[in-house]
């Protein structure tokens, strides 16, 4: 299952530092993080529930810049 999400990202870079976070979140199959339009796109893997992923995914992104924010 592939979803998007509105993003709130202040550069680029940290753009670039969240898709890598996401991607190494468990139950991730694959994620893209899209300055220009505000937007992650996020593949689940197989039977992985979207909300309690994107709550780790989430969680991650802070780590990386603690002010992004993903509306779920």
């Amino acid at each position: 299952m592939k979803k998007t999400y509105k993003i709130e990202v202040d550069c680029a870079n940290c753009a670039n530092l969240m898709e890598d976070a996401a991607r190494r979140t468990a139950g991730v199959q694959s994620a893209t993080v899209n300055f220009m339009t505000q937007k992650m796109i996020v593949e689940f893997a197989e039977g992985q529930e979207p909300r309690a992923v994107m709550e780790s995914v989430l969680a991650a992104c802070k780590r990386v810049e603690p002010d992004c924010e993903i509306f779920l």
